[in-house]
Parts: structure tokens; sequence; C-alpha cells
């Protein structure tokens, strides 16, 4: 459950999966590191590809433009996830959770696949409920 809408900048990788660290990296170089800064992997699919953005949490109004990053909002509301800790010692297993949560019914069809990294080695996979 989050219970506030999350406001995040983001940088969108130029290929999926093969554009993610890419993404990841270039956020991290225009957006200084804060423990306080919660940070995320977007996905969804467009027009037949998978868009994926790399994500940081924006502390400040203003920080996107700041930095040069285009901004959307993670909604609050209800959430289907699972944790994978030590993720980086098995990154197969992002695709293969989010392949089991997208069969769950009553996924919010305008939601995204959001993967909540809390820090070096644990991770979130979570998709929106509808209401």
């Amino acid at each position: 459950m989050l219970n506030n809408d999350i406001k995040v900048m983001y940088i969108t990788a130029a290929s999926f999966p093969e554009g993610i660290m890419d993404a990841h990296q270039a956020l991290h170089a225009r957006v200084p590191f804060s423990t306080n800064r919660k940070y995320f992997g977007i996905s969804r699919p467009e027009k037949g590809h998978i868009v994926y953005n790399a994500a940081a949490e924006e502390l400040q109004p203003g920080e996107a433009t700041q930095y040069c990053c285009d901004t959307m909002v993670i909604k609050k509301g209800r959430y289907i996830s699972i944790d994978i800790p030590g993720y980086r010692d098995d990154i197969p297993a992002i695709q293969k959770t989010f392949d089991q949560l997208l069969v769950t019914p009553g996924l919010d069809p305008q939601g995204y696949c959001v993967e909540w990294y809390f820090n070096d080695t644990d991770m979130r996979c979570m998709i929106r409920m509808e209401n």
C-alpha cells in the first residue's frame, strides 16, 4: 500500500532490457545520491514494446528541472508486491517476479511495473491494483 503519491524524476532507457543499466547510471550521474531519496525502475508496454524509466524521488520542488529530468507520479493506492532480497545475485528473478504478478486479476490497466530499490541489495516488485 502506498499512502501517498510519489513524484519522481526519470531518465528513459534507450532500449529494454539492454538499456536499463545505462539509464540508471545516467540518472545517478545527474541526481545526487541521498539516503532520504527513494529509487525506482518503472516500466510498461507502449506501442508494442516496453518503455523503462530509471527514477528517483523528487525531494525538493524543481529538482527535476535542475537535473534535466522528466517527471511522473507513482500513484498512491493498493499494490500487489513481492520483495527480492539480494536481487543482484539473481537479476532474472526480477522478470520472473513480474511475470508472476502480471497474471493477478484486478490490476490497474493504467498502472506500471514498479521496481522499488531499498538499497544496493534489496528491492520490491510491485503493480498497482484497481481500487
